[in-house]
């Protein structure tokens, strides 16, 4: 029987074999702890802390999207009333960072205040600290920066062109480099260009996000202040508070164990406030004046210069039979990571993981890059790496349903994953229910689905040979790959491919239906030899976009997406 508690259905019946019947917190009303701090508005968040002599720090910003820093003249700034002392480069201790190096994954690329160019309008490049709020916002208008206004992109396959600008010279070839020698991460699973040239249709479709501010009610910021034994306290709206103290640590050149940071109630991140930089300027502040000090943006440097989503580009490429049956899909993805690596280098890393969405496919092929333009840095938000792809993915779906004349919820059922099924990633798919999940869409939006579909059950039809390995991966040209490949099983030749410990390479007995008897999940591949690298200081050629059979009927057009008003062509 299917239970109705409180306005949530739960479909019980579909895992009564892997989980217990000891749900009680579902459809009950359950108070929150800090609910009580909020309605009566005593929660307390960082701005609520006070201190005698509170100074308060304002940014001078560049206004062009890529400029030379020539020369900063705080001199008349720095006599007008109530001004304490102006920061630049030259007073952080460490002014490059970014926050993954704390994890030993890329470069510090980023400077906490620019002293020689800004890559994007809006970079900071001096910090005026004065007595009150106005006093400080009148010294910023007072610096005189002598720029020098340089070329920009603001597209990510223009900023991969030849001669394109440089964006970011930590990286001088505006991509991103992991472990040091590959310029993007890759999948290779099975040869996608002979099951393109075999396939009754190809599908191609070319899907835009835009960026996305998280525009929370609370701008981000952090007010620091000296402490005994030479220690200082930190108050912050993070959302990472140990990202926040190793940051403050690194950047600050100073042990954390004299950093004594204060989280709390955060008004508002959704991933906004993950990789902050007001902490460490706050606490320099506190240590070059011995006072009291607060960095926070106002709304227009939220919305202007807080990390957003960042944007994404991605073109499809499906080779489908006529019954529906998906047997290729090839991808080229763009991430924007603005003018600095921030956090998009792991969303990159999340989307190949997820590929190819939920759909088992014996053909894959993905490149994707992380590029830098001449935007505001992005950073986390919300699943990001997941969300973009997953939009596409999907879009690109109905774009395939509509080919082929198929009802979009039959296509999504026939291609989804099974237990037991081999994912591109060379491990076993388990705990599937996907198909569960369409049955019961198409049941509540009163869409009607063929019967085989309304039978169809993630606990049957998978494994057996949806759980081979391909008989050959295809790789690049002399079998040589640059980036990760979960593909480097394969060999040259067209020799099969031998399996990693654990993987089924012929049919598999039934398996009784039952989830938790699932084969264990395998190993992925080993990084597959670099190629040469590029000379340095070169920018890397344009990576190819998707190709098609040209003898296939296609469907081509680009969508784009806007979190206001949903799909509009282009």
């Amino acid at each position: 029987m299917n239970a109705v508690t409180g306005g949530f259905e739960l479909r019980k019946e579909l895992f009564a074999d892997e989980r217990e019947e000891n749900l009680n917190e579902i459809g009950k009303r359950t108070r929150r702890q800090d609910i009580e701090g909020h309605v009566t508005g005593r929660s307390p968040f960082y701005d609520d802390h006070l201190f005698d002599g509170l100074l308060h720090m304002r940014y001078v910003r560049s206004p062009h999207h890529h400029a030379r820093i020539r020369r900063i003249d705080t001199s008349q700034a720095e006599r007008m009333p109530g001004v304490v002392r102006i920061l630049t480069g030259k007073d952080v201790p460490q002014n490059l960072n970014t926050l993954l190096s704390l994890l030993d994954f890329g470069l510090d690329d980023e400077p906490v205040l620019s002293d020689t160019k800004v890559a994007y309008r809006g970079e900071p490049v001096a910090a005026v600290i004065a007595q009150t709020e106005a006093q400080a916002r009148a010294a910023v208008k007072a610096v005189r920066v002598d720029w020098e206004p340089l070329a920009h992109v603001l597209d990510v396959e223009e900023a991969l062109a030849p001669g394109a600008p440089t964006v970011c010279e930590t990286y001088p070839g505006n991509l991103f480099v992991y472990h040091g020698k590959y310029n993007h991460q890759k999948l290779r699973y099975g040869d996608v260009e002979a099951a393109l040239a075999s396939a009754d249709h190809v599908v191609e479709g070319r899907y835009q996000m835009s960026p996305i501010e998280q525009a929370p009610i609370e701008t981000c910021g952090a007010i620091a202040a000296p402490e005994q034994n030479g220690r200082w306290v930190c108050y912050t709206s993070t959302q990472a508070l140990f990202f926040s103290l190793g940051t403050a640590a690194k950047v600050l050149a100073t042990p954390s164990s004299r950093l004594h940071f204060v989280g709390g109630t955060v008004g508002g991140g959704f991933g906004g406030k993950v990789d902050s930089i007001h902490e460490p300027l706050a606490i320099l502040g506190a240590m070059l004046t011995g006072r009291p000090c607060k960095s926070m943006w106002d709304r227009e440097e939220e919305m202007q210069v807080g990390a957003p989503r960042g944007a994404e580009r991605w073109y499809l490429t499906d080779g489908v039979m006529d019954d529906g049956r998906i047997v290729a899909r090839k991808f080229t993805g763009y991430f924007d990571a603005g003018a600095y690596t921030r956090l998009s280098s792991y969303a990159i890393i999340k989307a190949v993981g997820h590929l190819p969405g939920p759909y088992t496919i014996p053909n894959v092929h993905a490149d994707v890059h992380c590029v830098y333009t001449n935007r505001t840095p992005a950073t986390a938000m919300r699943g990001f790496g997941i969300t973009g792809v997953d939009f596409a993915i999907e879009a690109h779906m109905d774009k395939v349903a509509e080919t082929v004349r198929m009802n979009p919820v039959d296509l999504r059922i026939l291609n989804a994953y099974r237990d037991g099924d081999m994912k591109a990633h060379r491990r076993l798919a388990k705990n599937c229910a996907f198909i569960e999940c369409c049955q019961v869409v198409a049941e509540k939006a009163g869409v009607t689905i063929k019967p085989e579909s309304r039978a169809a059950s993630s606990l049957t039809g998978g494994g057996g040979e949806r759980a081979r390995l391909p008989a050959r991966t295809a790789t690049d040209e002399h079998g040589r790959v640059e980036g990760f490949s979960s593909g480097s099983y394969a060999q040259k030749g067209g020799a099969p491919a031998p399996a990693p410990a654990g993987v089924p390479t012929a049919p598999q007995p039934a398996r009784p239906p039952s989830r938790s008897s699932q084969p264990a999940p395998v190993s992925q591949g080993t990084p597959a030899p670099p190629r040469e690298p590029a000379q340095s200081g070169a920018p890397p050629p344009a990576p190819e976009r998707p190709a098609a059979s040209k003898d296939r009927p296609r469907r081509s057009g680009a969508m784009r997406f806007s979190s206001i008003s949903g799909f509009r062509r282009r």
